[in-house]
């Protein structure tokens, strides 16, 4: 693995934190999350999901959501 794909699972790692926390944050709150955090929540998953995309495609294997054939 080159330096740069080396640096995803470490990216990926932050990544995931952060949202925990925000998650663990939101939880901690009476009522509903503000849309803001809902929305910061959401990004991250999608960023999560991307970096994880890139990690399995770096690796050879097909993502779960990815073309088949």
């Amino acid at each position: 693995m080159d330096g740069t794909s080396g640096d995803l699972p470490s990216l990926l790692d932050r990544l995931k934190g952060v949202q925990h926390a925000l998650i663990e944050e939101a939880a901690r709150q009476s009522g509903l999350p503000s849309t803001a955090i809902i929305r910061r929540i959401a990004d991250l998953e999608n960023t999560i999901a991307a970096v994880l995309a890139l990690i399995e495609e770096r690796e050879g294997r097909q993502p779960p959501d990815g073309p088949v054939g």
